[in-house]
């Protein structure tokens, strides 16, 4: 059974600096042990040789964010669970044509693989969309209903502090698989075996380029069903503890 803390912390650190004023930035902080609130896969599994493994994990961040006019694509871990599990949609393996298994952390490729595709999941990736890294900690690739807390759409946090919220079926994301056939090995048609798969159409869904949009005048990110299923960029200051790499 998971085991999560949800701190609400004001402290002189760390300092944010600007316009010759000094202050404390007020940080949002959940602990846990790694546990979800649900059974994972038995692990290990086909596609993923690694092994469950508690451990003691906590995620801080801005309990007041603020939405800036560019956004950003550094945070590896892109947010948090209400229940203290990494939200980690992307992965660190690149097509490889030389690699046995075709895949492998070169990035020269330029093709990043996606566990969840439209037509398969990848790397042992379990019934409720997570898996476990080389380190043994559990982590999700997609939403699934069993993170809606007494039935409520929050389901947790992103890097930057702003709330993710879980209304399946409800919102449509703006990415869309590109049309015709790659131009680079291993060719083929874009079928969203990889990121560069997708294009943001601005205007196609009722989102925007990082999964959110304004709601009754506050901004907020949203899990989807489809691709990005999270954010992957963030539009505030990201925090140190979701930054590469983790």
């Amino acid at each position: 059974m998971y085991k999560m803390i949800i701190l609400l912390l004001s402290f002189f650190g760390p300092l944010v600096v600007g316009s010759g004023y000094t202050f404390a930035e007020e940080q949002t902080c959940i602990s846990s042990d790694g546990s979800p609130n649900h059974e994972i896969g038995n692990f290990p599994t086909r596609g993923n040789p690694h092994k469950f493994k508690n451990q003691k994990i906590s995620f801080c961040f801005s309990k007041n964010p603020i939405k800036k006019n560019k956004n950003k694509y550094i945070a590896s871990v892109v947010g948090v669970t209400l229940t203290g599990i990494p939200i980690r949609p992307g992965t660190v393996d690149w097509y490889d044509k030389n690699s046995p298994r075709k895949h492998s952390k070169d990035k020269s490729s330029g093709l990043n693989l996606e566990a969840i595709r439209p037509y398969e999941k990848i790397f042992g990736i379990d019934r409720y969309n997570g898996h476990v890294d080389h380190r043994g900690l559990y982590h999700y690739h997609k939403s699934n209903s069993l993170l809606l807390l007494n039935g409520k759409p929050l389901i947790g946090y992103a890097a930057d502090g702003f709330e993710i919220l879980y209304i399946p079926n409800k919102v449509k994301s703006s990415w869309q698989l590109k049309k015709g056939k790659r131009k680079v090995e291993p060719f083929g048609k874009y079928d969203g075996a990889f990121k560069e798969d997708y294009r943001f159409v601005k205007g196609s869904g009722d989102l925007d380029e990082c999964n959110g949009k304004f709601v009754n005048g506050t901004y907020k990110y949203f899990a989807t069903e489809t691709f990005p299923f999270f954010p992957r960029c963030h539009w505030g200051t990201i925090s140190k503890d979701f930054r590469p790499k983790r």
